[in-house]
């Protein structure tokens, strides 16, 4: 589905992403996890279309099977051929309504029938956006922001999900919750490119991990694999 061979991307003369290679099947859930300026998030602001000049190449073969190198596509390419971003910090606009931000996710569409189906759907995975569909974005807790993010990028109809740290600053109990949204999207058809801290929570769901070290990868594997990785395990999962 998406192929990412010999990835580099400089920031003037940081070199924030070295050589990277990665691979994300239909239907999976994987997942980057590292430290802070490990290349994460630089790496799926790539395949969004928000970072220029790199090198390598990234290309996405979509579900009729045809392949499209990403290479110098716009940001509304990405989305119109079925890749769809959840950003870190949520970027929802606090000053619009949650139905609002909501219908601004399907800006691509013009399907009005289908528009209000999904966000019928949107709301039957976080019943709490139902409750304030009315209410200014900016006035929600953080949870109920990430809630909103997410469903925000499904209402684009994504072949492709990216969520660029959906647990960040959430209390344990929302992190489960969130994780498990997460999942049942999956169930739903969705392949999920994960980028997250929160190593033991994402390693639990994932299919395939990737372990980003300045910039390249160190360590890759199932899921299950790497929670049971020695060196993962100190270096990310409290020992």
């Amino acid at each position: 589905m998406l192929d990412i061979k010999n990835l580099h991307i400089w920031y003037g003369g940081i070199h924030a992403v070295k050589g990277l290679n990665m691979v994300i099947d239909r239907g999976d859930i994987v997942t980057l996890i590292g430290a802070n300026g490990a290349g994460k998030s630089s790496t799926i602001r790539a395949i969004a279309g928000l970072v220029r000049g790199y090198k390598g190449g990234i290309s996405y073969t979509n579900p009729g099977g045809k392949t499209v190198d990403l290479n110098g596509l716009k940001p509304e390419d990405m989305v119109r051929m079925g890749i769809a971003l959840s950003p870190e910090g949520r970027r929802i606009l606090p000053q619009l309504t949650v139905r609002e931000n909501l219908l601004l996710g399907a800006y691509i569409r013009s399907d009005k029938e289908g528009i209000e189906e999904d966000i019928e759907h949107v709301y039957s995975l976080f019943p709490r956006l139902k409750e304030r569909y009315a209410q200014k974005g900016g006035t929600l807790s953080g949870g109920e922001q990430q809630m909103l993010a997410v469903g925000r990028s499904l209402m684009s109809r994504p072949d492709l999900m990216m969520l660029d740290e959906p647990s960040l600053g959430l209390a344990p109990i929302l992190v489960g919750e969130v994780f498990e949204i997460i999942r049942e999207i999956n169930r739903q058809g969705k392949t999920i490119l994960l980028v997250e801290q929160n190593a033991f929570a994402a390693l639990k769901i994932a299919n395939r991990a990737y372990v980003l070290e300045v910039g390249s990868v160190a360590i890759e594997g199932t899921g299950r694999e790497l929670l049971q990785n020695a060196a993962v395990k100190e270096a990310y999962l409290g020992g």
